[in-house]
């Protein structure tokens, strides 16, 4: 498997990826990402802003984030307390193929954006979710990340966790 940047050209296999996880999260009762976000203009910022990413096995997209080297304004406010001051990676917006779902492609997917943090010398990565969201709730705490608190995202509590890779605090 393959983490790599996106492309424009992928952008309608993106956006049929991220909708079928509205979706899911629509039918698990979730609140998040029914209300119109994100959309088609996410995509297409977060590939001209360099932050799209796909997961490919097979020569086929399977999953997508948006991963974020840099600052995310929403985090700059915790109730509670990050375990770093340090830089950090922020991962947004991961969806998965339904093709694929339940076969722990998003885990992998993580791991691959924890190598990724790693080969550009980032030791913290920073998250959050719904509440409501249970599988990746599940993934936090399979992958070690820590609860540190609420963030607001979009005017909504969001829990917020941080991983610190390789030891580096």
């Amino acid at each position: 498997m393959i983490l790599r940047k996106a492309d424009i050209a992928e952008r309608s296999i993106i956006w049929n990826i991220l909708q079928q996880a509205i979706e899911q999260r629509r039918l698990d009762g979730s609140e998040q990402w029914q209300q119109g976000y994100p959309n088609e203009q996410t995509v297409d910022d977060d590939i001209a802003n360099g932050h799209g990413y796909v997961l490919i096995y097979e020569n086929s997209i399977i999953a997508y984030a948006a991963i974020i080297f840099g600052i995310e304004q929403a985090y700059e406010e915790i109730e509670g307390k990050w375990l770093s001051n340090q830089d950090y990676v922020v991962i947004h917006r991961v969806a998965v193929s339904d093709s694929l779902k339940g076969k722990g492609i998003a885990t992998l997917l993580f791991k691959k954006i924890e190598e990724l943090s790693i080969e550009h010398g980032v030791y913290s990565i920073k998250v959050d979710t719904n509440f409501d969201n249970v599988p990746m709730l599940k993934i936090m705490d399979k992958l070690g990340y820590t609860y540190c608190g609420e963030v607001f995202f979009h005017g909504a509590p969001r829990k917020a966790y941080e991983k610190i890779l390789d030891g580096r605090q």
